[in-house]
């Protein structure tokens, strides 16, 4: 061949050793990304959960404050002392006016020190002209925003707090935001609207607000703490914008007291400030300390707060990244000692005459049979399968692990199909993925059940393709693992889940017989509906389970109410609507996949905005909410109840068309009409005048 020659083979031997170098660097750096991926993707997970179960819990508290307002607000004496002395002259107050007066004083003390709207009050208690300095406390004011009523410890109206009443609309209800008050604790004000003992709740029959005051450290901060928690760098924090900078209003674990520290909202990667512009979001920030930690963030319903819920970088992936880089380490210098042997043996071999070629050969087989063995020796003592199968499905490698799940060794596997391992049923699968990585260039991921209960295993699997070099055809990487114990066990939380509901469904059933099964036929409703909007399998299960849920807070109505054959009193309306913001408060700690809580709270909004119980409007108003509200009342208009038969699905949609755009949203409504009337619904629903009363 001459020099010419001797110079090619010498660039296609260097070229294909490269070649291997390369692939071996590529699929061990391949492997830590997706490491580092998956470990990343665990902790989204585990602090998304924990920021969402917080997140309810303060939003839970803030709904807690406005709903002792509202006993006060929503009392019929207070409605109707407020709507006389609206139209009586200040002149012109009778003594029994002050002695209605006594009676309002009364009892906002008794609900003050029920709900915790009491503090320290500075002075002497003495019948004299002499003020006393509160910290705490509720106050009745008339629609002119003067006092007709209040307990001792009540602040003044004056400063910050006259300047937060004059600014709010007097209708709705409002917060004053957390600052420190005269004795340098966190406190916030909430005020509601009272409205004339009869008409409806509008502005023209506005007679006055109810406005409370209280110090909220020992009753707020204590829901940022997650019970059980077992990271003792994680915290639950509270922040709030203000101005260019960004407030921290709850306490931290470096001690710094609420409301004490503020930074600058252009701070970088300050992950209070990513909280504010990233609601239900999850990063990689540093916080307050300039420290690295992963970080959930999640907006607090009802006020202009964000929780951040996050954890130290180091305590969270020091261990999984130590491990890994022994891992990487190893691989590497596996890959570094069968390259320094390819090296060695070409060397070699080319110094030998033509004659000695064969023993030369065979001495780098046995050299790279040596470092395969290495390879073999750190791949078996991972907990994963491993192997390479060519695109003809042979194997060219696989470790124990792989080969005790075959059956036989595995040397003994090398050279033989999937389909001659395994079976071709079972390769099926392998073989598809391993075609499709192929075609496409790049990682193909799966997950795939085998067997049932005791038996059950469940495995993710990645096949990597890896191109053709030094002589060997392409092929594909593949990595199984096997997760089958952190699938059964979500699927056995799932299932407890399942059964809880329909316990607390059953248990709610027995109280009403005339709407016996009413959140079934609700549930099934919305999951029709859901599943004709095409919506994704968590939304779907969220408004089910919603439905299901949603009369569970019927617990607390006397039976005589729910199964009254007359028209119900305005008390007894107002006891069932308050029924579903005390299901979602019992179940603002349970743990669902979808924001089943969330959902139950938004009820009763509507889609023109006019609501309760925060006025929500449009698509601000969660999509399971909106299907929920639609289904529910669909089944309560076809169903007969003890005071009234039901109507037709004809009329029941009628009416729901009718109430498109302001009660409905539009598009849940045509969802349910096409599963009415081309999709069956009209036989599977024809049944739901039915009930267990008249059966």
């Amino acid at each position: 061949m001459g020099v010419r020659g001797s110079a090619i083979r010498i660039a296609l031997t260097a070229s294909a050793i490269a070649g291997i170098a390369a692939l071996g660097l590529y699929a061990v750096l391949h492997f830590a990304a997706g490491e580092r991926d998956r470990e990343l993707r665990a902790w989204q997970a585990r602090l998304g959960v924990v920021a969402d179960s917080r997140a309810d819990a303060v939003s839970a508290w803030v709904d807690g404050q406005y709903a002792a307002l509202a006993d006060i607000a929503d009392n019929l004496s207070v409605q109707l002392y407020m709507t006389e002395l609206a139209a009586t002259p200040t002149g012109q107050r009778t003594s029994e006016a002050l002695a209605q007066a006594g009676y309002l004083e009364n009892l906002l003390r008794a609900v003050a020190a029920r709900a915790g709207f009491t503090g320290p009050v500075a002075g002497p208690d003495v019948d004299a002209n002499v003020r006393r300095a509160g910290v705490a406390g509720i106050a009745l004011l008339d629609s002119a925003g003067r006092v007709i009523a209040a307990t001792p410890g009540m602040p003044p109206l004056e400063g910050r707090l006259a300047a937060f009443l004059a600014d709010q609309p007097a209708g709705r209800r409002a917060l004053l935001d957390l600052s420190l008050d005269e004795l340098g604790q966190p406190a916030m004000g909430f005020a509601l609207p009272v409205f004339a003992v009869q008409g409806d709740r509008t502005p023209d029959r506005l007679v006055g607000r109810v406005v409370g005051v209280r110090e909220v450290a020992a009753s707020l901060y204590p829901h940022l703490r997650q019970p059980g928690q077992p990271w003792a760098s994680a915290e639950a924090i509270l922040v709030r914008p203000r101005d260019s900078a960004v407030e921290y209003i709850s306490p931290l674990l470096d001690g710094s007291a609420p409301l004490a520290r503020a930074l600058a909202r252009d701070t970088p990667n300050l992950e209070a400030a990513w909280a504010l512009d990233h609601p239900g979001g999850f990063g990689a920030l540093r916080d307050y300390k300039d420290a690295a930690v992963l970080a959930a963030a999640r907006p607090v319903a009802g006020t202009p707060w964000s929780l951040v819920y996050k954890i130290d970088r180091v305590e969270a992936l020091g261990e999984s990244e130590a491990r890994l880089q022994r891992l990487i380490v190893a691989l590497l210098l596996a890959v570094a000692l069968v390259t320094a042997a390819l090296v060695a043996a070409w060397r070699h071999g080319a110094s030998r005459r033509a004659e000695r070629a064969a023993a030369a050969l065979a001495a780098l087989a046995q050299r790279h049979e040596s470092q395969r063995r290495l390879l073999q020796l750190v791949t078996d003592s991972q907990p994963n399968d491993i192997a390479i199968v060519d695109r003809d499905g042979r194997y060219r490698f696989a470790n124990l692990r792989a080969a005790q799940h075959a059956g036989i060794s595995s040397g003994d596997m090398l050279g033989k199909t999937v389909a001659a391992v395994f079976g071709p049923a079972a390769s099926a699968r392998t073989e598809r993925l391993n075609r499709e990585a192929l075609e496409l260039g790049r990682t193909v991921n799966d997950v795939e059940r085998h067997g049932v209960n005791g038996s059950l295993r469940v495995v993710q699997s990645s096949h990597v393709p890896v191109p053709a070099s030094d002589g060997l055809p392409p092929g594909v990487l593949v990595v199984e693992q096997d997760i089958t114990e952190a699938v059964t066990e979500r699927e056995r939380r799932e299932r407890t889940q399942r059964q809880l509901v329909g316990m607390l469904v059953r248990l709610v059933d027995r109280r009403d017989p005339f709407a016996g099964d009413h959140s079934a036929r609700v549930a099934a409703v919305a999951r029709a509906v859901a599943e004709e909007m095409g919506l994704d399998p968590v939304t779907v299960d969220t408004a089910e389970t919603a439905g299901k849920l949603m009369n569970l807070g019927k617990i607390l109505v006397p039976s005589e109410v729910l199964t009254k054959p007359a028209g119900l009193t305005v008390d007894e309306i107002r006891r069932v609507r308050e029924s579903l913001q005390t299901v979602a408060a019992f179940l603002a700690d349970v743990e669902f996949d979808g924001p089943v809580v969330a959902t139950l709270r938004q009820l009763q909004e509507r889609w023109d905005g006019t609501g309760a119980p925060t006025g929500l409007a449009g698509d601000e108003i969660l999509l399971p909410a909106r299907i929920v509200a639609v289904a529910n009342a669909f089944v309560a208009m076809v169903s007969d109840r003890a005071f009234r038969a039901g109507i037709g699905l004809d009329a029941a949609a009628e009416r729901l068309l009718a109430e498109s755009g302001h009660g409905f949203d539009r598009r849940v409504v045509a969802a349910l009409v096409n599963r009415l009337d081309n999709r069956g619904g009209r036989q599977e629903w024809a049944g739901f005048r039915e009930t267990r009363a008249g059966a």
